[in-house]
């Protein structure tokens, strides 16, 4: 049997840390908005007449062959014996399965983007798997596992629940936490996605993400009391909140606005989440009139980042970015599954 799955790889356009637990409980109408994008992690999985799990990672262009001996209790969890192919044969262990398989795999974003293209790639994996053995899942059931498995693996303290649910559910999505759940609700409408893609355009700078700004690092000083950040993440869920009631009223145009503005207010987390050589680039092409605003994706540092701009100015924005040697990433968006 053989069974082929992709899922979307996600842009965040406002609200992200907001979706860690219990910040998402204690900040009041917390929203955390993302796109499902064209970048799309993918999955064949075909079963083998053995007892070995064979794996093509295109991510790291390498094979990978574990016999089922191998996969032990202390092995899989405890000892970092399969390294990076950890969360794989961890998802996979979410499974009861007898024969062999062969796993080729790519998460469909570049490494060390912000895309949470790691985690588009295991719900992926989750969903091809549930496929092939029959399982029944829901939508919370397969994050929670999922997300749990990657929690394990980075070891830093609790993932934001955002990254997961465009892989299974496409579009344009609003995520609200709630106790013991996550809500969403579908935005999407074809004329937003049309907005959106003549107004964003999704770049990759090439520039590491080792920046120390991460997550926990805004979830400890959250809890620790910092005012600094204490403040910020209030003002970023004020401004989410504005974005998600825009969308509904169809205010396209303060969207761009306030994906600036979150991207602004986002620095006051960390001084540098946006690294020097992305803030010199901004400030040139706003001087030159070309964009509007700067958003970092995921925790910032380094890897991807959104400008928004007009949609006449979008064709002279990618051939300034072209000769700065930056790469601009496909970026449409996906209707809803």
């Amino acid at each position: 049997m053989q069974v082929i799955s992709e899922g979307s790889v996600r842009v965040d356009l406002v609200g992200g840390t907001l979706d860690l637990e219990p910040i998402n409980l204690i900040l009041p109408h917390v929203v955390t908005l993302n796109v499902a994008t064209s970048l799309k992690a993918k999955v064949e999985l075909s079963s083998l007449p053995t007892q070995v799990i064979e794996i093509q990672s295109k991510d790291y262009a390498k094979n990978y062959e574990f016999h089922f001996e191998e996969l032990t209790e202390d092995n899989l969890y405890y000892n970092n014996y399969f390294k990076e192919m950890s969360f794989v044969l961890q998802v996979l262990s979410l499974f009861k399965f007898e024969h062999g398989l062969k796993v080729v795999m790519s998460s469909g974003a570049p490494a060390g983007s912000g895309l949470g293209g790691s985690s588009a790639m295991g719900m992926t994996l989750f969903k091809a798997m549930c496929e092939l053995t029959g399982k029944s899942f829901s939508i919370q059931e397969s994050v929670a596992q999922v997300k749990g498995v990657e929690g394990r693996i980075l070891n830093q303290g609790i993932p934001g629940y955002q990254d997961y649910f465009p892989a299974m559910l496409g579009g344009v999505l609003a995520l609200k936490g709630a106790a013991g759940r996550v809500d969403y609700e579908q935005l999407f409408s074809s004329d937003l996605k049309i907005f959106l893609e003549d107004h964003i355009t999704l770049v990759y700078s090439g520039i590491s993400r080792n920046s120390g700004i991460n997550n926990w690092d805004v979830y400890k000083k959250f809890f620790d009391g910092v005012p600094q950040t204490r403040q910020g993440l209030s003002e970023i869920a004020k401004i989410s909140h504005r974005t998600y009631q825009a969308i509904k009223e169809k205010n396209y145009e303060q969207i761009l606005t306030l994906i600036g503005e979150e991207g602004e207010k986002r620095k006051s987390l960390a001084p540098n989440i946006v690294p020097n050589e992305v803030q010199f680039l901004f400030q040139n092409l706003k001087k030159d009139k070309l964009v509007k605003g700067l958003k970092m994706c995921g925790a910032g540092g380094g890897g991807c980042f959104i400008l928004t701009h007009s949609a006449q100015t979008k064709a002279k924005l990618q051939e300034v970015l072209a000769e700065a040697k930056y790469k601009k990433l496909p970026f449409e968006i996906e209707k809803p599954l």
